[in-house]
């Protein structure tokens, strides 16, 4: 690739006159030395993956193996049905769509991992939804996917996207700044807005534990997914309306990988601490425990 950071990333589209996600469309053909077209229907394969994940979280069972988590997805859709949200429509949309892909995962389903399969809800939350209120094309979609990529290329290599590495920032931190990114430029807005985007929303979830109940992903994963949404657009609508990142996207990364290399091993994935060592995250450790088989003997 030509650029390792999102400054960049930003100057190589303004002297390219292009989009991130067409930029980064033919870094791939460039890096991978792939045809546009089985690049991009690669892509759109994905974005079909996302929309299956949506459809069954809001149609199908999707409760856990655990029986933990389950229909949330389903629940958040009926009350947008029933009446005025707090949120707004748009947000609570988002939310829904997120926590249905992140139940599919949990249930075991397919989902695409974005940038992991923790954070696996935020994108099509994001993307579906926006593209149900604007009317937009796959074709448009799947050019974000590209745009998001991008972003989450720059993260991944100056920081983290794994929680175990660097705690639940690394995770939905990153799918909140893809997202937020890739947003602005669905919308219209310039790469120097997009990437303002992502300084906003990785600032918003900077420290972040990753303390998941039963080492499960699931509990309080779900509802973060759900939550990032609704943040990515928060995010979007910042930078479109000219609101910048004082602080400049690529040290916002920088700050995250300091962040996560400083957080103690009980907060990155190990289930520990936080939320997976309260009273009651305990219990439902415990139960979980209790009803697994033990393994046989095979000697």
């Amino acid at each position: 690739m030509r650029f390792s950071h999102l400054h960049e990333l930003g100057a190589l589209c303004a002297e390219e006159s292009t989009t991130i996600g067409r930029l980064m469309i033919k870094e791939q053909v460039q890096e991978t030395n792939t045809p546009e077209e089985e690049i991009f229907r690669q892509m759109s394969d994905y974005y079909e993956v996302m929309k299956e994940a949506v459809h069954r979280g809001q149609t199908q069972d999707t409760v856990s193996r655990s029986g933990l988590t389950g229909g949330d997805g389903k629940r958040l859709a009926e009350y947008l049905r029933a009446g005025e949200t707090c949120s707004g429509d748009a947000s609570a949309l988002a939310m829904a769509y997120a926590l249905s892909v992140s139940e599919v995962n949990a249930s075991m389903g397919r989902i695409v991992a974005t940038p992991t399969a923790g954070s696996c809800g935020v994108i099509p939350g994001v993307f579906i939804s926006a593209q149900e209120r604007f009317g937009w094309d796959d074709e448009h979609m799947v050019r974000g996917l590209f745009a998001a990529g991008a972003i989450g290329y720059v993260i991944a290599n100056n920081s983290f996207i794994s929680g175990a590495e660097g705690g639940c920032q690394a995770e939905i931190g990153s799918a909140i700044g893809m997202a937020a990114g890739a947003m602005v430029e669905l919308r219209g807005g310039t790469p120097e807005q997009a990437i303002h985007a992502v300084g906003l929303a990785l600032k918003n979830t900077l420290g972040l534990i990753c303390d998941p109940v039963a080492g499960l992903v699931e509990i309080p994963c779900i509802v973060r997914n759900g939550l990032g949404a609704v943040t990515a657009l928060a995010a979007a609508d910042m930078a479109l309306a000219g609101v910048r990142s004082a602080i400049p996207s690529d040290e916002v990364i920088d700050v995250m990988l300091e962040v996560g290399s400083a957080m103690p091993s009980k907060h990155r994935e190990t289930a520990k601490g936080g939320l997976a060592q309260t009273p009651t995250g305990k219990r439902l450790t415990e139960s979980l425990t209790r009803n697994i088989p033990a393994k046989k003997d095979k000697s």
